[in-house]
């Protein structure tokens, strides 16, 4: 395990070396004054990598199409019109290409001019090897324990940062840039004065956009792992939660057990004992009119099973999730909590799976798992705090990709206007950048070049889940296999020589002794013969 991490730490730094600090040559006072983020690519040295036909600058366009009447106010919080209040002029990319500069390969291709294609499977992680487990926690702790020198998070608004001329901007970890991500999406708005907030607001939950963005914040998480450890076949896993009856992924050669001297602690044994948490008191950045800057806040809670009964009586079954597949409306009403039969709000866990119809008081689907958890992943904001998410969000996105496959929805399915605030099929999702429309991630995850194994047909489904476990393990030993199988050859080996030297021995030993007549054999020849052959 020790040489593992080492290892990855190793590949870790030579990877960051080749990587050029993209948005923070944004996070500027020239830059946001001028409203522009456009980067010089390094590879050719032009802005957007446009000699290599990669991309160029230019204005950004957003949808005008109306809201749903949720949040009533206008340019009163940073995230509307995303992300014009920062910039109004980015890199648009061209062919395959993505990221800030264009420098990196759209979802589902690679190779230096982006032109290959290919499709990474993401597994169950129960059925994980030891060593692809302890890999995937040591790129976790990893991604926990180094500063991004890619991205820096905004610490203050716009206006507080008067207008771009005082930058608040701080350093954070990769995993924490995406715990922070996760809470500026979900965070109320801030209208000015202490307490005076707006909390029916929230750009990634509660509506259309809440699959989509989901699935881009996952695949994004996968590319800045594969950056990070330069592991570029790694995927990450999904917990398969159906009719689970506890926690099974809470164990210590996984996400880390209860702890045995408190039951809301990750126990000791566990890496993620150590981790401190960020973005979990949103009543305090409430009442001091202030946004999350990425400070430690705390040890990672967790009491699964101990939550209000109430709420969660128990998790989803398979027959819930079979219910939810069934609903062939992808949104229904006004797009929000209160719609009745719309597979994304029964999905997400506002309406009933047996029946479709919303329901108050009441977490169901994806919600009952953030609540069953009973600690850091129980509050919206600062639930990526909890590793656990990853998995669950990754087999929320599966069912997702049934549900995709079954009904085979035209994106005119997916709301084009009076969405809540950040989900019409036009918006840009908050706070990515690069930028994503929440519409163009309504298509099946083939297309952006990923796979689930469990969705796969039976014969790939048998190497991936079965086959390819067993594989893997063989190859873990094969080094001790080896080593046993020669020192098996080299005691055969003695054995063998000192069997013949001793018959030697005893047949000159025979023909020293003196004969008295012939003696009865024990066995014919004929049986002699068929014995060796036996042997």
């Amino acid at each position: 395990m020790r040489c593992l991490v080492v290892l990855v730490l190793c590949c870790a730094v030579c990877v960051r070396r080749s990587v050029q600090q993209i948005p923070r040559v944004c996070a500027s006072a020239e830059a946001l004054t001028a409203g522009e983020c456009c980067p010089v690519w390094s590879g050719d040295g032009s802005v957007c990598g446009a000699l290599s036909g990669r991309g160029f600058c230019r204005e950004v366009g957003v949808s005008e199409q109306p809201d749903g009447p949720q949040y009533p106010h206008r340019n009163a919080d940073d995230r509307e019109r995303w992300p014009l209040v920062f910039f109004n002029r980015t890199c648009h990319c061209a062919n395959n290409y993505m990221g800030p500069d264009c420098g990196d390969c759209r979802f589902g291709f690679f190779g230096a001019g982006c032109g290959q294609r290919r499709e990474l499977v993401r597994r169950n992680v129960l059925q994980l090897s030891a060593s692809e487990r302890q890999r995937f926690i040591s790129y976790l702790n990893l991604a926990k324990t180094t500063v991004s020198r890619d991205y820096v998070i905004i610490t203050g608004t716009y206006e507080q940062m008067a207008n771009g001329t005082r930058p608040m901007f701080a350093d954070v970890s990769v995993y924490d840039l995406f715990v922070w991500m996760h809470y500026y999406v979900s965070r109320d708005a801030l209208l000015g004065g202490p307490g005076n907030v707006w909390e029916d607001i929230d750009f990634a939950h509660e509506s259309a956009a809440f699959l989509p963005w989901h699935r881009v914040y996952l695949l994004l998480w996968e590319h800045h792992l594969r950056k990070l450890t330069g592991d570029d076949a790694f995927s990450i896993p999904y917990w398969d939660w159906r009719d689970a009856q506890d926690c099974d992924v809470c164990t210590d050669d996984l996400m880390g057990a209860r702890s045995p001297l408190n039951a809301t602690l990750i126990s000791p044994a566990s890496v993620f004992s150590s981790w401190k948490v960020i973005c979990t008191q949103p009543d305090d950045y409430n009442r001091r009119e202030a946004l999350c800057n990425g400070t430690g806040e705390g040890p990672l809670l967790r009491n699964p099973g101990n939550q209000d009964a109430n709420r969660v009586r128990r998790l989803p079954t398979s027959a819930d999730v079979e219910a939810v597949l069934s609903l062939s409306d992808y949104e229904s009403g006004a797009f929000d909590r209160r719609a009745n039969q719309s597979f994304r709000n029964a999905l997400e866990g506002f309406a009933s799976p047996e029946t479709g119809e919303a329901v108050v008081g009441q977490s169901t689907m994806h919600n009952a798992l953030h609540v069953f958890m009973n600690g850091s992943m129980s509050s919206v904001q600062g639930s990526a705090n909890d590793p656990i998410f990853i998995l669950h969000h990754a087999f929320i996105d599966s069912i997702f990709e049934q549900w995709m496959r079954r009904h085979q929805p035209p994106r005119t399915l997916y709301p084009t206007a009076n969405a809540p605030i950040g989900h019409n099929d036009g918006y840009y999702m908050v706070p990515f950048f690069p930028l994503y429309r929440n519409g163009d991630y309504f298509v099946s995850s083939k297309a952006l070049g990923y796979e689930y194994a469990y969705l796969m047909d039976p014969g790939q489904r048998f190497v991936q889940e079965f086959l390819t476990p067993y594989l893997q393990q063989a190859q873990e030993i094969w080094a001790w296999l080896l080593g046993a199988g020669l020192i098996g050859a080299l005691i055969a080996g003695i054995i063998t020589t000192a069997t013949v030297l001793a018959c030697r021995r005893r047949q000159r030993s025979r023909k020293r002794r003196p004969s008295y007549g012939e003696r009865q054999p024990l066995l014919q020849s004929s049986e002699e013969s068929s014995y060796q052959t036996t042997l």
